[in-house]
């Protein structure tokens, strides 16, 4: 039984090669799943769709995105190998992404869509499940700032370069290139050697190393866990506020600055990528430095700071500065979520069921802002519209600052995880 015992438990420090491995899947990964934001529904609208179809199979994908959270969140927890579920994630989106293009109809478009919104609940989560069980609690959140700036990268890079396709070649062929970044991303998964992964760490029980399956506190537990249900309502909220931002000002661009207005709203989203790939690391060593509720409130007032700013001018030029802001919440939130999970879940056998449940409630308000904000924009205007999500980010804010405490474990409690 001892030798069973020590050969079950692996070397803690991994390897460059699964380090590097897990560098390219953050990036291709990223780049994969940015052919499946606005390009859809450019691609529809080009095979002469109706709005009322594009927006049907949108939301049918949102909703199988959130539905796929628990489920997924679960399987993590369970699964010895997250690899192969992370390679089989890869190879339904390729799928997915390559019917769309060969096939542009709507039931086939429809499960497309479907089936890739079901991998929202694994891709993501199994990303940090992996991470989590390479580095460790201890070195979590360089590692998360790391992922964020490889993904925001990769996700720029794709981003321009399927912009370019769509330009001189067709948007079906966005879709083609989509699929083919499987082939590079299978083999950076195969990069991260199996054995690097401490099972038992990749679901938040670091002390258990035998080939059995960790201890797990029971499903419920995390009902009980008062600062996991703070944590999500905040992100609740931020998503909430977050969420209806960039298509309220893309809109109000429109109105007012007709075809010039793509080139901005491409700055809009563009330069907060940047932010997150250039701070993102530095925001992981801060939340190892300062700890993770300064951060919290860094990136929670940024948004608020943003809508207020939002409501009050419409110069294009000062709502591509303003939108900055926006990197700094991407990058903050980007690190702190799994961050933050995982200090709440420490040896509880849960860190990716509890991934999925915040997931699922950000996912909720992410799904109603733009319904709840467009409306008060259609009624009172985008003035009174941009100070109502300023309430909700600035409810957010005094929610995280009243009520949430510092999650990062003592010096003692960091020791006695990396020694586990």
């Amino acid at each position: 039984m001892a030798i069973t015992a020590a050969s079950d438990a692996i070397d803690l420090s991994p390897s460059s090669t699964s380090l590097s491995g897990l560098d390219w899947i953050n990036f291709f990964l990223a780049g994969m799943q940015a052919g499946f934001g606005p390009f859809v529904a450019v691609l529809l609208a080009d095979e002469k769709w109706t709005q009322q179809n594009i927006g049907y199979v949108l939301s049918v994908s949102s909703l199988a995105g959130l539905l796929s959270q628990l489920p997924g969140g679960e399987l993590l927890d369970a699964s010895r190998s997250k690899r192969f579920l992370v390679a089989l994630g890869v190879i339904l989106v390729a799928v997915s992404a390559l019917v769309m293009a060969l096939w542009p109809t709507l039931p086939v478009v429809l499960a497309a869509l479907v089936l890739q919104g079901l991998t929202g609940g694994v891709l993501g989560p199994a990303v940090a499940a992996i991470s989590l069980g390479l580095v460790g609690h201890a070195a979590l959140a360089e590692r998360l700032g790391r992922n964020q700036r490889f993904a925001s990268t990769g996700a720029l890079i794709v981003t321009g370069l399927m912009g370019a396709i769509g330009y001189f070649l067709s948007y079906r062929a966005i879709f083609f290139v989509s699929a083919a970044l499987a082939l590079p991303l299978l083999l950076a998964v195969a990069r991260v050697r199996s054995a690097d992964i401490h099972f038992g760490r990749s679901c938040g029980q670091p002390d258990h190393h035998a080939s059995t399956p960790p201890p797990r506190a029971r499903r419920l537990s995390l009902s009980k866990n008062y600062n996991l249900l703070i944590f999500a309502g905040c992100l609740f909220l931020f998503q909430f506020a977050n969420a209806s931002m960039l298509p309220l000002a893309g809109e109000r661009l429109a109105y007012s600055n007709g075809t010039g207005a793509s080139f901005i709203i491409s700055a809009l989203i563009i330069l907060p990528q940047i932010v997150v790939a250039l701070s993102a690391p530095w925001v992981g060593q801060l939340a190892q430095s300062w700890g993770r509720r300064p951060l919290l409130l860094i990136g929670f007032s940024a948004l608020a700071v943003r809508a207020l700013l939002f409501a009050v001018t419409v110069d294009p030029r000062l709502l591509i500065c303003i939108q900055l802001l926006d990197g700094v919440s991407a990058s903050v939130l980007g690190v702190l979520t799994a961050l933050i999970v995982a200090d709440l879940t420490s040896k509880t056998g849960r860190f990716n069921l509890a991934q999925g449940f915040v997931g699922m409630l950000a996912g909720i308000g992410a799904s109603l802002s733009t319904t709840f904000f467009g409306l008060i924009v259609g009624n009172f205007g985008s003035a009174i519209g941009f100070l109502s999500i300023a309430v909700a980010a600035l409810s957010t804010v005094f929610i995280a600052w009243l009520l949430m405490p510092e999650t990062k474990p003592s010096n003692k409690k960091i020791e006695a995880l990396t020694s586990s």
